[in-house]
């Protein structure tokens, strides 16, 4: 994927041409399961201005609604434990992921399987 200067002439030099060429172009394309192309449009146009220097201040620290994260969770009626949206898209986990638990004194301790204890 191509960022700052070399995205910005890779645009200008591709001209007028159509926006799912211009985002395969730049390599914002990722393989999906079924092996077709999807394009990363919103990846694509968020490196695009931050080439140009505008700033979207980012998402981190911010879940749905512009609320701020409160790094606290609760366990619900039925004894789930719920980790929100927001925080597995910090850590960029994907629907399957799988976890250790490991249970402290006080603490949960979500080990990524094949992960190490050290991890941070």
């Amino acid at each position: 994927m191509l960022t700052g200067s070399d995205l910005l002439a890779k645009v200008k030099e591709l001209g007028d041409v159509p926006k799912s060429t211009l985002v395969k172009e730049c390599g914002y394309v990722t393989q999906k399961k079924d092996g077709g192309d999807r394009l990363n449009f919103t990846a694509f146009y968020e490196s695009l201005l931050e080439a140009k220097g505008v700033s979207l201040g980012g998402s981190e620290g911010v879940g749905k609604g512009g609320r701020k994260l409160s790094y606290t969770a609760k366990v619900q009626g039925n004894g789930n434990l719920l980790v929100g949206k927001a925080y597995t898209a910090m850590l960029d986990l994907e629907p399957g992921d799988e976890f250790d638990i490991k249970l402290g004194k006080k603490a949960i301790r979500l080990i990524p399987v094949g992960g190490s204890d050290d991890e941070e």
